[in-house]
């Protein structure tokens, strides 16, 4: 009985450390996100950024994010080497989701959208958030 009570504790600390991470990308593209659309108006522009274009954009803010992140959370809530790599790939999936549901709200309140509202922008930069989490964290 001591064994599985271990073994439950274990995988609920796991899991709270996948939260903890999700939770620090979630609010990070959140604050990116809200200063995004106080500043589109001073930056619009007549014709739309390549695609491509922004997508790099967003994966450096990702980057810078990340680096952030580190500096104000040193330590990664994530200890064990393989839960680390599952984060790299699920958290960014799962952020991702969370920015295209927060553009389809957005929508729905029939506001105006930015990029960084949809899931390819929101991945692109929550991986490079993730990876530099990943490569440079504790």
């Amino acid at each position: 009985m001591e064994i599985i009570a271990e073994i439950i504790a274990q995988v609920f600390l796991w899991i709270l450390q996948f939260l903890g991470e999700l939770l620090i990308q979630i609010i990070a593209e959140v604050v990116f996100e809200l200063i995004g659309h106080r500043i589109k108006e001073p930056l619009h522009r007549s014709r739309p950024v390549n695609s491509w274009l922004a997508a790099t954009g967003y994966f450096i803010f990702g980057a810078m994010a990340g680096g952030i992140s580190l500096w104000l959370l040193p330590e990664l809530f994530i200890s064990a080497p393989w839960l680390r790599v599952a984060n790299l790939i699920l958290t960014p999936i799962a952020s991702g989701l969370f920015m295209g549901l927060l553009g389809a709200w957005r929508t729905s309140k029939q506001q105006e959208l930015i990029r960084l509202d949809k899931f390819a922008y929101g991945y692109c930069f929550a991986i490079a958030m993730a990876l530099v989490r990943f490569i440079f964290g504790q």
